[in-house]
């Protein structure tokens, strides 16, 4: 496991060209097909908002205050904060409808925007950022058909909170805390022995909250809890459920990020001690694992996205530059596409919207972050949107995206 205590101190590259479209983003719904979203989570933390071209490509965009402050996990290898994924989770931000919410790791609650229709680049906050009764807050999930958005907190107090959401008043009070119980540090050492990620289910009627084991430590055993959705009636707002069912799919050891699949109960997560695996998912919440995929020469397989264009996972790596894409049926490696022209040290959070895959590169000693954009069919890296102009830097976090 010693490639993962250092899995956050990826090694330095040489410099790169980057490719800085001067697109037409921000100019009117008929200039952009969608947008896509990252945080800075800096010590003021911002969200950054490209536009999506019909082609695909990125185009400038703009960049609003949260409100909050960003921060950062403990690099368990250096006991330094970690220089890449300081938040070591998938989707710092996610948007359900025309709703946006990221989460602020240092002020300990959640911001919401509105979401313009005429230009997917334009945010504008609605009421306050929500409190959540935890600490380090690192991963969101957010409901479109509830209207619900849930947040976990991964650090001394640990755990997942939930509340309703409208779009004139913003996110309501946040519920009490679901407690994961990791025995950690605020900020939290990892990236093991860590909450990784939540998310809804296909049909939004569960809520998945995924935990790193810790392979090092006895009893620490990585899980999935899943915790049921309870609709709206009357006036009645719908409600996530204060218990959960918790279990270890067998043969995983460090999962990480996960996406639902279309059509299916199943999951598609990574495993940042080989590679990915396809989850099942039982009626009780029960999850059990489907079929297993090793990566080899993985440094830490940590971000999944499902592509519609392929119908196949692409999960990235922050050690290793490239994207893997993988069958969703049998966690099967369809190709390996090698992005090292880029120079970059490698990729973290990542979404597919239309044909493309819009990977995070958190920038390195002599690269700055960017936005990796690749042709999943042609499986092509066909842009690299250079953000060190905006003053992004390593802290960056979580991706996005919109289509209209």
């Amino acid at each position: 496991m010693a490639v993962l205590s250092g899995l956050l101190a990826a090694s330095p590259a040489s410099a790169a060209p980057h490719n800085r479209p001067q697109g037409q983003g921000g100019k009117g719904k008929c200039q952009l097909a969608g947008a896509a979203y990252l945080t800075t989570n800096g010590e003021a933390n911002f969200v950054v908002s490209l536009g999506v071209e019909k082609n695909g490509m990125l185009s400038k965009g703009k960049m609003v205050a949260t409100g909050g402050c960003g921060s950062a996990s403990i690099d368990g290898s250096t006991k330094e904060p970690a220089k890449a994924d300081p938040l070591v989770s998938q989707s710092a931000l996610t948007v359900a409808g025309k709703s946006l919410f990221a989460v602020n790791a240092g002020t300990n609650d959640v911001s919401m925007f509105s979401i313009d229709d005429a230009d997917p680049t334009k945010l504008v906050m609605v009421g306050m950022p929500a409190k959540v009764p935890g600490e380090f807050l690192n991963t969101v999930a957010a409901s479109a058909k509830h209207k619900i958005v849930c947040a976990a907190a991964t650090g001394a107090v640990a755990g997942v909170s939930c509340a309703s959401f409208d779009e004139t008043n913003g996110v309501g009070a946040m519920d009490a805390l679901r407690p994961i119980d990791l025995g950690q540090t605020t900020p939290p050492v990892g990236p093991t022995n860590t909450v990784s990620q939540v998310l809804f289910s296909e049909d939004q009627n569960t809520l998945f909250a995924i935990v790193k084991g810790d392979p090092a430590t006895p009893g620490k055993t990585g899980f999935i809890a899943a915790f049921p959705v309870t609709a709206a009636q009357g006036n009645t707002a719908a409600s996530v459920s204060a218990q959960g069912k918790q279990s270890s799919p067998a043969d995983t050891l460090v999962l990480f990020g996960s996406t639902t699949l279309p059509g299916s109960s199943d999951i598609f997560a990574t495993d940042a001690s080989f590679g990915a695996a396809v989850l099942s998912v039982a009626a009780d919440g029960t999850t059990t694992t489907k079929n297993r995929g090793v990566v080899d020469g993985q440094a830490a397989s940590c971000w999944a996205a499902f592509s519609p264009a392929t119908k196949t996972a692409f999960i990235a790596d922050v050690g290793v530059n490239r994207l893997v894409e993988m069958s969703v049926q049998d966690a099967s490696i369809v190709r390996e596409l090698d992005l090292s022209a880029n120079k970059q040290s490698g990729m973290i959070d990542l979404k597919a919207l239309g044909g493309m895959v819009y990977a995070l590169a958190p920038g390195n000693n002599e690269t700055a972050p960017a936005v990796v954009v690749v042709d999943a069919k042609g499986g092509k890296q066909v842009q690299v949107m250079d953000l060190g102009a905006l003053g992004v830097t390593g802290r960056v976090q979580g991706m996005a995206v919109l289509g209209l």
